[in-house]
């Protein structure tokens, strides 16, 4: 899977099978459902969910609780378009 074919999967209903917790996420806040996408990732303890969980928090407007979270992944916070990091991340990812 890549980038592509993972966007092109966003024509479904249901996410791929045997996808990550991870891009089971991103997909679901592609797909437009916020609320599902930060419930599958925020009980999940590793930097990779700490990146998700702090691109979901800046795409919801939660500046403060994003930064924590970026702290977390150790990443610095995004300064690409939220469209431009979803991709970033899928990519690392997959």
């Amino acid at each position: 899977m890549n980038l592509s074919t993972f966007t092109e999967s966003l024509a479904a209903n249901e996410p791929p099978r045997n996808i990550s917790v991870y891009l089971k996420s991103l997909w679901y806040d592609a797909k437009g459902d916020w609320d599902k996408a930060h419930q599958l990732i925020q009980d999940v303890e590793d930097k990779n969910a700490s990146w998700i969980h702090a691109y979901l928090h800046r795409k919801e407007g939660d500046v403060a609780n994003s930064g924590y979270w970026y702290s977390q992944a150790g990443k610095r916070r995004s300064s690409l378009s939220l469209e431009r990091e979803w991709e970033e991340i899928v990519t690392a990812l997959i």
